[in-house]
């Protein structure tokens, strides 16, 4: 493909290293931004600085956040002894969509994935432990993908987690076995968050 502008071939190329972009919708997306005003682009290119430079990881669950703790983590009508584990951000925004859960969360920032090159001490977990040295917790939730991978941290925090005297329980097999959480649609995780079951080591 060849592109006239070598400031235009940058644009298309920089664009195509988002996910789920090839380089015909990267050029699509050069094309639109290409024909709008300065102003429009500055407005554009200052909302992707400003996101760069002020979103936090809240300091407590590493939830997306403007300041250092979370709005989730700082609403004191929020179940503090109940904390939700989840791998990523999009799975905090699914579940708060529910409206079904009113604890607090855990973001470990990823999941276990040796195929990846993703171990345990490339996730967001010492500061859990930490926190429940520090804190009294009644219950955990695991609410991983029912991936491989998914099950595989599961199991390892499972063994983390024994010596806190907590209930440490999974949401239920509603959301098919393969599928990311994120995906699921509300009311299928709605209803998985309250039939959640007693974590088992062969669960």
């Amino acid at each position: 493909m060849n592109i006239p502008s070598k400031h235009f071939e940058k644009a298309v190329d920089q664009l195509s290293t988002l996910p789920g972009v090839g380089r015909r919708s990267a050029l699509r997306l050069a094309l639109d931004l290409f024909k709008r005003s300065e102003v429009e682009i500055a407005d554009f290119t200052s909302a992707l600085i400003d996101f760069k430079q002020k979103v936090l990881h809240c300091k407590s669950c590493g939830n997306m956040t403007d300041d250092p703790i979370c709005a989730i983590c700082a609403n004191p009508k929020r179940d503090h002894g109940t904390i939700c584990i989840v791998e990523d951000i999009r799975d905090v925004m699914a579940i708060e969509s529910t409206s079904t859960y009113q604890g607090i969360y855990h973001v470990l920032g990823g999941i276990i994935s040796p195929m990846d090159g993703i171990g345990p001490a490339d996730l967001n977990i010492e500061s859990l432990l930490l926190k429940l040295e520090k804190e009294t917790v009644k219950e955990i939730i695991f609410a991983l993908s029912p991936t491989m991978e998914g099950d595989t941290t599961n199991f390892y925090l499972f063994k983390k987690l024994q010596r806190f005297e907590c209930l440490i329980t999974s949401i239920s097999r509603g959301i098919a076995v393969g599928s990311e959480l994120q995906y699921a649609d509300e009311l299928t995780l709605g209803r998985s968050l309250q039939q959640r079951q007693v974590f088992q080591s062969g669960h």
